[in-house]
């Protein structure tokens, strides 16, 4: 079986494990001990045994087979003996099984409850709050030779490749007669800034139009790879040829300013400090926007709090906004052919997290999950406020 482990998780895994459908998903989470005490002890492997044993049972339960159920938890098991895997801890860990995919698991900075989940799909619920409390967003490196893509956010850092997709150097985009006909260009330019224009006339117009039918291809090749598309895109480029670039995106939520400078550079790590550092103020604000546009479409019918009515719009791709109350839950099951939605009082075989579904489903169609305490929730003792696109 295939392991797959990693200290980041970025939207492309959320999509990947989202599309996994086996009859026996398992999903765990825990949290991590840095160090003191719990460390010491072994605290973090003790949970993981127990919720090995809630596993175990769920599946015997479920009508597996005693062997069957060993043989297929055995990568999980092999974890709790891997010192070397516990002396390297996170603040949480996420833990993926099923029977095509083998097992993947993540030691993210996030710390989790402990959760057991068994269904027909994983239960992803608790990694929402990586995204949308820390918010995704691009950062797109552009010079004249090198491009460069990244997903980020505040507790991860990413890059995209691109090379089969967009072009990556100049030269690529407009033809390879591009370095004679620049050879004034390169001539004079350690003489000045990277990304300044000189020059007179025709040539330096020539440029700026060779420039232009670049960026157009990247802008192309970058619309097509963002799979987030309401997410802002940062610019890391020289202060000349921003307002180029801006010129042609068609992405809907290019960053008013650039990350000034020459990208190449940079290293990953300061990357993401300057990038973060200029888009966090985004994410706080597009919050409270929501709040805001919440209570004063409270009496209309762009809000519910209704459960009967949220499911339903969510799978329709038709919720904007999904306000979940942190540590609740419900489960039950939706017919969505008979519109009939059956509540129960806890996890059981045959029913799902109705909850999970619906904060997957409006992710994974460009809305906004918040989780919230139980006195920030726009309507009071309910555990989801939805405010709907349409």
């Amino acid at each position: 079986m295939n392991t797959i482990r990693t200290h980041t998780f970025t939207e492309k895994n959320f999509i990947k494990l989202a599309e996994i459908k086996d009859s026996h998903c398992v999903s765990i989470y825990l949290p991590m001990y840095k160090k003191g005490k719990e460390l010491n002890e072994g605290l973090g492997q003790s949970n993981l045994k127990s919720c090995l044993k809630k596993v175990h049972s769920d599946l015997i339960e479920d009508g597996y087979d005693k062997t069957m159920i060993n043989t297929y938890l055995t990568p999980i098991n092999k974890l709790v003996s891997e010192l070397s895997f516990w002396r390297n801890p996170s603040d949480g860990l996420a833990i993926f099984l099923d029977r095509i995919n083998g097992i993947r698991y993540y030691k993210l900075p996030h710390s989790f409850e402990i959760q057991t989940y068994v269904a027909d799909h994983f239960y992803l619920l608790p990694l929402l709050p990586l995204f949308h409390n820390n918010g995704i967003y691009y950062l797109l490196n552009l010079s004249r030779d090198h491009v460069k893509l990244y997903e980020g956010s505040r507790s991860y850092f990413q890059e995209i490749p691109i090379e089969k997709i967009v072009p990556t150097q100049l030269e690529e985009a407009v033809g390879y007669d591009f370095e004679q006909k620049m050879l004034q260009y390169r001539t004079g330019q350690m003489m000045h800034p990277a990304g300044s224009f000189h020059g007179q006339g025709e040539g330096k117009e020539d440029q700026k139009k060779e420039l232009i039918y670049f960026f157009r291809k990247i802008n192309e090749g970058i619309t097509k790879i963002l799979t987030h598309k309401n997410a802002p895109l940062i610019l890391a480029c020289t202060d000349e040829l921003f307002p180029i670039y801006k010129e042609i995106n068609t992405h809907g939520n290019l960053w008013n300013t650039n990350l000034s400078g020459d990208p190449e550079f940079k290293g990953d790590t300061e990357l993401q400090k300057e990038s973060w550092r200029l888009i966090q103020s985004y994410f706080a604000t597009t919050k409270q926007e929501k709040l805001e546009r919440f209570h004063a479409k409270s009496q209309t019918s762009k809000t519910s709090h209704q459960l009967s009515e949220i499911i339903p719009a969510a799978i329709q791709g038709k919720v904007d906004t999904l306000f979940v109350q942190k540590n609740e839950d419900f489960f039950g099951n939706y017919n969505q052919t008979k519109g009939c939605l059956i509540l129960d009082s806890h996890k059981e075989t045959g029913n799902l997290s109705l909850l999970n579904m619906a904060a997957i489903k409006t992710f994974l169609q460009g809305g906004n999950v918040y989780f919230l305490e139980e006195e920030e929730m726009p309507f009071k003792n309910m555990s989801m406020n939805a405010l709907f696109r349409f």
